[in-house]
C-alpha cells in the first residue's frame, strides 16, 4: 500500500549510492524491494560511472543510471590513514556540479532516496535535486529531509537499506543481494579457463583498500598451499594496484598459484561464481562473490562484521578478529568505529585482523568445500 504522505503512486524514483563496490552490493535487496513494490515506476540510480558500465551488460531492476560528478562527501570520500583512496582525487568543478543540479531538477523525480552515510554530507545534496519527497538517514547534526530513519552505526547494511526503502512502502521477502552473471562475463574468463581447464579452483582475494582490514600475506600463502595440496587450483585475484600484495602472497608460497589482476568486474563476477569457494578480506569482491552465489569465507574485524557480514551461514563462514587495541602500541579506541583508535598519539596503520589464524580459515573452508578431484 502506498503511504499517505506520498500522495500518489510514484512514477519516477531516484536512489543515490555513489560509493564503492561493497556499498553498491548491499543496496540490491532495497532496490529490488522498490521495483517489486512500484513495478511501473522508473527506477534511476545516481552512481559512479563504473556502475553504469557494470549494469549496462546484465539484467537489473535499475532502469537507468546517471553518473554523479565527483563531490566531496558524496562520491569522493575523504582519505583516512592506512587507506588507499581509489576515488577521484578532487571534487567536480562548480560549473559541472551546478549543471548536474539543474539536470536533476529537470527530471522532476517524485522521490529521491539516499542509501549511504548518516545524512550529514548527503542530505544537503539530495535537497538540491528538486524531488517531491526526500528519503534517507538522519541525525541531529544532519540537514533535515522529509522521511528518514535515525542513523545508528551498528546495523546490517542490507537491513538498514531495506528499512529506508520501507519509508516509501517498499518491501520484499528477498533479503540476499543478487547479481546476474552473463555470457559476456563468462567470455572474459576464457584465458583463465585455458589455464585451469576442468580443475576445481578456489579464489583468494588478499587485497583491501584499508590496511587495517588486510590479513597477512603469509597466512594467505599458508591457506593457498594447503588448498593446492588438497587438489584445488588457487586463483589470486586483485586490482592492478594490489599486484604487490599478490606478489607477496606468491613469494611466501611453496606451491604455484594463478595471479589475476587484469579482469574487468563482469569477468570477476563470472570467475567467482564458478569457484568452489572464495576466501577474502572484508572488501568489495567478497560481497560480489556472495551476490553471485559463491560460498565464501570472509575475514572480518568484529565491529565491521556487524555491518558487513552476510545474513546467512548456509554458504558463508566468518573468521572474526576480536582485536580492539592498536596492535603496535596497545592503545584502546574511544569507540571501535571508525576502525582506528581515535586518541591522541596513535595513528598506526596496522592490521586489526592479523590475529585470525590460518588454521581457523582452513577449518571454515573445509566446512564448505566438496572433496577435490585429483
Amino acid at each position: 500500500m502506498t503511504p499517505a504522505y506520498l500522495l500518489s503512486v510514484p512514477r519516477k524514483i531516484a536512489v543515490l549510492q555513489a560509493k564503492a563496490l561493497g556499498d553498491f552490493i548491499v543496496t540490491l535487496p532495497a532496490l529490488g524491494a522498490i521495483k517489486e513494490t512500484y513495478p511501473n515506476a522508473e527506477l534511476v540510480l545516481l552512481a559512479k560511472p563504473w556502475v553504469k558500465e557494470f549494469l549496462a551488460r546484465r539484467p537489473s531492476v535499475i532502469d537507468r543510471v546517471i553518473n554523479v560528478p565527483a563531490l566531496a562527501g558524496v562520491n569522493d570520500p575523504v582519505e583516512i590513514k592506512g587507506r588507499v583512496n581509489n576515488a577521484n582525487s578532487g571534487s567536480g568543478g562548480p560549473v559541472e556540479v551546478e549543471l548536474f543540479y539543474e539536470a536533476m531538477q529537470a527530471e522532476k523525480f517524485d522521490v529521491i532516496m539516499h542509501l549511504q552515510g548518516d545524512g550529514k554530507a548527503v542530505n544537503p545534496f539530495i535537497n538540491k535535486l528538486g524531488a517531491g519527497l526526500t528519503v534517507g538517514m538522519g541525525n541531529p547534526k544532519a540537514e533535515p529531509i522529509d522521511r528518514f530513519i535515525p542513523y545508528v552505526h551498528y546495523q546490517s547494511e542490507v537491513l538498514r537499506n531495506l528499512e529506508i526503502a520501507a519509508l516509501i512502502g517498499a518491501c520484499t521477502t528477498r533479503l540476499e543481494p543478487h547479481v546476474e552473471v552473463t555470457e559476456t562475463d563468462e567470455q572474459e574468463t576464457a584465458f583463465l579457463k585455458e589455464i585451469i581447464k576442468d580443475k576445481r579452483y578456489v579464489v583468494i582475494h588478499a587485497g583491501a583498500d584499508d590496511t587495517r582490514r588486510l590479513w597477512p600475506a603469509g597466512k594467505f600463502a599458508n591457506v593457498a598451499d594447503s588448498l593446492i595440496e588438497r587438489g584445488y587450483e588457487v586463483v589470486l585475484t586483485g586490482t592492478p594496484k594490489e599486484e604487490k600484495i599478490i606478489a607477496s602472497v606468491m613469494q611466501a608460497m611453496n606451491r604455484a598459484a594463478i595471479p589475476c589482476t587484469s579482469m574487468k568486474l563482469g569477468g570477476l563476477a563470472a570467475l567467482l561464481q564458478k569457484s568452489e569457494l572464495v576466501i577474502s578480506n572484508d572488501t568489495g569482491p567478497l560481497h560480489l562473490a556472495q551476490a553471485v552465489g559463491s560460498p565464501t569465507v570472509g575475514i572480518f574485524w568484529a565491529p565491521n562484521m556487524l555491518n558487513w557480514g552476510p545474513l546467512n551461514r548456509k554458504r558463508h563462514r566468518l573468521a572474526i578478529s576480536w582485536q580492539l587495541e592498536c596492535p603496535q602500541c596497545g592503545v584502546k579506541p574511544v569507540a571501535p568505529w571508525p576502525f582506528q583508535p581515535v586518541v591522541s598519539g596513535c595513528d598506526h596503520p596496522y592490521s586489526f585482523v592479523e590475529s585470525v589464524s590460518a588454521g581457523e580459515v582452513l577449518e571454515l573452508a573445509s566446512e564448505l568445500l566438496p572433496p577435490a578431484k585429483n
